[in-house]
């Protein structure tokens, strides 16, 4: 390891970013270094900015992508190589708004039927019972779980934070014929040898392989299942502040672009045809 690497690694311990958030910052730096065949120090801005232009328009990689990179290299010029702001830019690209699509109830029931392995049944049924984020449910532990209060412990979710959200009876009483059939120690949904938690990779291919099995089309990954939970709750008069502490949410502006989901909140305000009179032609 080179010390410049070290030195990145050690600068983004300090601001405390996660794991996968470093992985991704060094992975950006790696693949500029990689295409000019040069130390990163020894590239300027003009040389990072056609970089970048390369990934948009040859490799067309997705905006989400793009801009993660942009973050990783932003990092490791302004705080690494302590190189000033106004003196190095790099532009970001701006995602294009899309609104999810959002699972039904009977499409949520026709997934979590079609995972037929107990296990991957369970670990479903906690994301969307629980609103979790991926990266929040593999890392659950037995002791994360209260059945006599019904709460769900989140530790360290995003942003450094702990929480509490809903545990439901009918998954307590799933997750407790889990437990007993397979024994979890320190993770609750452990990787195949038993001694890691759950990849989000796997976690993501059994939502994917239930997915095909129900027979749904609607785009997302497995954090639909997240997207749906809010939306439901909505939908069933939970007001927002609330769906906002279940979320993790610091902001409610970010709870609130579930209002534009559901599909309750639009019949209710409904169209202003109906307020209109007038005579239909003959």
């Amino acid at each position: 390891m080179t010390p410049l690497r070290q030195q990145m690694i050690s600068q983004m311990k300090a601001h405390r970013f996660a794991g996968r958030t470093q992985q991704a910052y060094l992975s950006a730096v790696s693949g500029l270094a990689n295409y000019y065949q040069r130390s990163p120090d020894a590239i300027n801005g003009q040389e990072v900015q056609r970089y970048l232009l390369y990934l948009i328009e040859q490799r067309e990689l997705s905006w989400s992508t793009c801009n993660q990179v942009c973050q990783g290299l932003r990092f490791f010029y302004h705080k690494t190589l302590q190189q000033p702001q106004e003196g190095f830019s790099i532009p970001q690209a701006r995602q294009p708004q899309r609104l999810p699509e959002i699972l039904s109830q009977e499409e949520i029931q026709r997934l979590l039927a079609a995972a037929h392995d107990f296990k991957h049944h369970c670990f479903l049924m906690t994301v969307y019972s629980a609103g979790l984020r991926v990266s929040e449910a593999v890392c659950l532990t037995p002791g994360d779980i209260d059945g006599e209060r019904l709460t769900l412990r989140v530790e360290q979710g995003k942003g450094r934070q702990d929480r509490y959200t809903v545990l439901s009876p009918r998954l307590l009483e799933a997750l407790r014929r889990y437990w007993r059939s397979c024994r979890p120690e320190h993770w609750l949904f452990t990787n195949r040898r038993g001694d890691e938690p759950m990849s989000i990779g796997s976690a993501q291919k059994i939502f994917y392989a239930a997915k095909r099995r129900a027979g749904l089309h609607k785009r997302g990954g497995i954090h639909s299942l997240r997207h749906a939970f809010a939306t439901h709750l909505l939908e069933a008069g939970v007001d927002l502040h609330t769906i906002q502490t279940l979320l993790g949410h610091r902001h409610i502006g970010t709870t609130m672009r579930y209002l534009h989901l559901s599909r309750g909140q639009l019949l209710k305000q409904g169209s202003p045809l109906e307020l209109l009179s007038f005579p239909e032609p003959q």
